[in-house]
């Protein structure tokens, strides 16, 4: 299975440097995959670096916590757009979705799909601190709201994705939207379940490991 067209290669680190988002596009672009995704300060950056080669710009918004408003996440978004960033990853109001505010949860990801309406937009439930019924909950409100994508993880939680997560976020949303399981793949054979269980995009720090078929070290 070739593993680059699914991959994110990520890097979100606070400690990130220019010299770190130059490698990681110049990995991006020997490797073909699908897109970085870094933080919205290097979008500008990454634009640059990835001129021509066909890998899409990634960026966050309401990273990692999800605890800021939805007008706030809609213009974070917008400005990354007009920076450059094909695709945006927002995280939702998690203390929502514990408290079980599902209409809250729909409203925060409408108002950024309505600040970037021809963008990407990627979902992140972060189902590490959800249980089942709420996963369920939170991808469908996630679907509703008009996402591309249903993500499962920060990589800065407690957790990341799991093979489970997937099939059941896959059977919520039924074809309607995509899947992208993030945080923890660590290995080829992670990643070929993950793709099994349902996802078409992977987020990951270890891009390069996994297409030389090596696992990754620790991180994202």
């Amino acid at each position: 299975m070739k593993l680059a067209p699914y991959i994110d290669h990520t890097l979100l680190k606070a400690t990130a440097t220019p010299a770190d988002i130059r490698l990681l596009c110049a990995e991006a672009r020997e490797h073909t995959f699908y897109a970085v995704c870094v933080n919205p300060v290097y979008v500008p950056l990454a634009v640059a670096e990835l001129e021509g080669s066909g890998v899409k710009v990634a960026t966050v918004c309401g990273f990692p916590l999800g605890a800021t408003l939805g007008e706030q996440k809609a213009v974070e978004a917008r400005l990354s757009v007009e920076a450059g960033a094909d695709e945006v990853d927002m995280v939702i109001h998690i203390g929502a979705a514990l408290e079980g505010d599902w209409d809250a949860v729909e409203a925060d990801v409408r108002a950024v799909r309505r600040a970037i309406p021809d963008s990407v937009l990627k979902v992140i439930i972060e189902t590490c601190y959800l249980d089942d019924e709420q996963k369920r909950a939170a991808t469908e409100a996630a679907v509703l709201g008009g996402a591309d994508f249903v993500k499962t993880s920060t990589g800065f939680g407690t957790g990341g994705a799991t093979v489970e997560d997937v099939r059941l976020m896959a059977e919520v949303i039924a074809g309607r939207a995509a899947i992208k399981a993030a945080g923890g793949v660590r290995t080829p054979e992670d990643a070929r379940l993950m793709i099994e269980a349902g996802a078409t995009r992977l987020g990951t720090s270890g891009g390069v490991a996994l297409v030389a078929g090596e696992q990754t070290g620790a991180g994202y």
